[in-house]
C-alpha cells in the first residue's frame, strides 16, 4: 500500500511538471539559429526596424517581463567586455504576446539611447542574443545599463527563454 501510494504520487508530480508552460521567446522572422535579416540591421539603416517577437508560456505569478539583446562577440579591442547590448526592455506587461516589428521605441541600448539597436558586426559572423525573462515584480528604479538591470532582477526570475539569431554584414561591391 505505502509503495502504490509513493507511486501514485511520483506520477501526479510528474504529470503536473509536465503540464507546465515553458517561457518561450521566438521571431516570424527568423529561425532559433537562423539568420536576422538584413532589413533588422544597420545594413538597412540606423533607424532600422527591431524584428517581430512572440511570447509563450508566461509563468502566472509573472508581474511583468524583461527583454535583453546582446552580441557577445564584438571584438575586445573595441568593446573590453567582448558584449554590446543592443536592446533593453524592461516592464512589459505580463500578457504580453510579443513585441511587434518595428515597435522596439522603449527601454535603451548601449549607446545609451533609447530603443532597440539593430546589429552591425564590424568583422564576421556574430550571434545574437534575445533573451526574455519572466520576473516576480516591476523594476522601478531607474535602469541606465545591463548591469543595474540584471541587478534589479536578482532574485525575482521565475522563468528565462532565449532566442539566438545570426548577422554577417552585407559585402558592399
Amino acid at each position: 500500500m505505502r509503495k502504490l501510494i509513493l507511486v501514485g504520487l511520483a506520477v501526479a508530480a510528474l504529470a503536473g511538471r509536465a503540464s507546465a508552460q515553458s517561457l518561450t521567446i521566438s521571431s516570424p522572422e527568423f529561425k532559433a539559429g537562423g539568420t536576422i535579416p538584413s532589413k533588422f540591421t544597420c545594413d538597412a539603416g540606423q533607424t532600422a526596424p527591431n524584428p517581430a517577437l512572440a511570447f509563450t508560456g508566461v509563468p502566472p505569478k509573472t508581474q511583468s517581463l524583461v527583454l535583453i539583446m546582446d552580441d557577445p562577440d564584438v571584438p575586445k579591442t573595441m568593446v573590453p567586455s567582448g558584449e554590446f547590448v543592443h536592446w533593453l526592455l524592461w516592464d512589459l506587461p505580463p500578457d504580453a504576446k510579443g513585441i511587434a516589428e518595428g515597435e522596439g521605441k522603449g527601454g535603451i541600448n548601449g549607446m545609451g539611447r533609447p530603443g532597440y539597436m539593430g546589429p552591425c558586426p564590424p568583422d564576421r559572423s556574430h550571434r545574437y542574443f534575445f533573451k526574455l525573462y519572466a520576473i516576480d515584480t516591476k523594476l522601478t528604479n531607474p535602469i541606465k545599463t545591463k548591469a543595474e538591470l540584471l541587478k534589479a532582477m536578482e532574485g525575482h526570475i521565475l522563468q528565462q527563454a532565449e532566442l539566438i539569431g545570426h548577422y554577417e554584414r552585407v559585402k558592399k561591391q
